[in-house]
């Protein structure tokens, strides 16, 4: 791995054609969160059998809380990951840090596919599968921020947003990929052959993205070197006032993101194991809600170039915030097809427009020299602490209180306090926004043409 290192800092860099953006540039960026989200919507939806196979016990309570615990266990390496590989992206670029990430999350999607189960080699078995989560969480720590910061410093100023909106989308895109994965193999295959050996299909589809991704990040433009924009903050040295109060802010929003997100990909288990839907239903539900969530994300990032980045954060996260309880009473209380798939893609197309304007308003407001490492770092941490603790605090609450309603308690309560802080974060949309609403975008110089080796400021 040193030596690939080594040739990201003597390989030439490319040029981006005309500072745009290419549709290749940008799937080369996000791919690596897609493969993690993929995985994420997998091991989410067959967390039953997983735990069988891997954590047999004879209450069956036990056994599916162990493996939500082991799929915790991937959020505690996250920080280090993103503290080593986000400060590694802001000296050596975009570019290595996240082809290193991508080599590392594929290794251990791939031992955690085909690892055997606990009835073949025993307790080892278990053991690699913590293992093949902690080398994930590292890998993953440093993949968001470096990915955030490369499409928004790779992109022009009046499509940032929609650039950025990419990093939610595809992890929309993979968790509708995985729940399309799901209703397949539960309508294709038996319930036993679906259990035993289902899920590591799912996860072997998703590991077969390692060579395209490769290639991809291989190939990707390097934006580090590139003139800073007059509109973006440009402050040298360590971290300001200013920097620490929107990474603190920033901080609380990931969080509240990160327990509606992971709770939404819980419906599938929460479907089966609660409400006590059928299988093709329970994974029709996330199929649906996701795909949504494509869409949505998307408009988000459409609307915060044209609207600014405050407006379309508030304003559908206080939207979401009415509808969450009314949505999940409805649900619990007919446990029908039309409330699991409506209400929940209704929910969905509303609470995910919202980020993807923070996420290009958090890039826009760091500077760059610390952009990709106080991303990733502030992401990880707010995925180790509420996103590895959502599902099996869910889980624990519904079986103490025997209240489908729990998973609206929670997110409501993430929900206000995102609210909160999205009320506080300063505009940094590149707009000039006069009296009569008229906008005009703030033009960044044009982009000199590199045919020479990485120029790192």
């Amino acid at each position: 791995m040193s030596r690939q290192f080594a040739r990201e800092r003597l390989d030439p860099v490319l040029d981006l054609p005309d500072g745009r953006l290419t549709s290749r540039a940008v799937l080369g960026a996000t791919i690596g969160n897609i493969l993690e989200f993929y995985d994420f919507g997998t091991y989410s939806f067959f967390a039953i059998p997983i735990g069988q196979a891997f954590f047999p016990a004879s209450d069956p309570f036990a056994s599916l809380m162990l493996s939500l615990a082991t799929f915790g266990a991937g959020f505690v390496t996250r920080p280090i990951g993103a503290i080593v590989l986000g400060s590694y992206s802001d000296r050596a670029g975009r570019r290595p840090a996240m082809t290193a990430s991508f080599t590392m999350m594929g290794a251990a999607v791939l031992l955690l596919a085909l690892a055997p189960s606990y009835d073949t080699i025993g307790l080892a078995a278990p053991s690699l599968v913590v293992f093949a989560r902690l080398l994930q969480g590292f890998a993953l720590g440093g993949e968001v921020g470096p990915t955030t910061a490369y499409l928004m410093e790779a992109a022009p100023a009046d499509a940032r947003g929609l650039a950025v909106s990419f990093q939610p989308a595809s992890q929309q895109i993979a968790a509708t990929a995985g729940a399309l994965v799901g209703e397949i193999l539960s309508v294709t295959m038996t319930s036993e052959a679906l259990n035993a050996y289902g899920w590591r299909v799912a996860l072997l589809l998703g590991a077969a993205t390692l060579p395209l991704g490769l290639w991809l990040r291989s190939a990707l433009p390097e934006t580090l070197h590139l003139p800073q924009p007059s509109d973006l903050i440009a402050r040298p040295g360590g971290q300001s006032r200013a920097d620490r109060r929107i990474m603190c802010l920033g901080f609380v929003i990931l969080a509240s993101c990160t327990i509606t997100t992971y709770v939404t990909g819980y419906m599938t288990t929460y479907a089966m194991n609660t409400l006590n839907v059928s299988a093709p239903l329970a994974f029709g539900t996330a199929l649906i809600s996701n795909a949504v969530g494509i869409a949505a994300a998307l408009l988000g990032g459409l609307l915060a170039d044209r609207a600014g980045r405050r407006r379309v954060m508030i304003w559908p996260q206080v939207a979401a915030l009415l509808m969450t309880y009314p949505v999940f009473l409805w649900i619990a209380e007919s446990r029908s097809a039309f409330a699991l798939l409506g209400g929940l893609g209704v929910l969905t197309l509303i609470g995910t427009i919202p980020y993807s304007a923070f996420y290009v308003s958090m890039a826009e407001g760091l500077p760059r020299n610390i952009r990709g490492g106080a991303f990733a770092t502030i992401y990880a941490f707010a995925i180790a602490i509420f996103g590895g603790t959502a599902q099996p605090i869910v889980t624990w609450l519904i079986h103490l209180t025997g209240s489908a309603l729990v998973p609206a308690w929670y997110m409501l309560l993430a929900s206000a306090s995102g609210l909160f802080a999205m009320l506080m974060m300063p505009e940094t949309a590149p707009l000039n926004l006069a009296p009569n609403d008229n906008r005009t975008f703030t033009t960044p110089p044009p982009l000199p043409s590199h045919s020479g080796r990485d120029e790192h400021p």
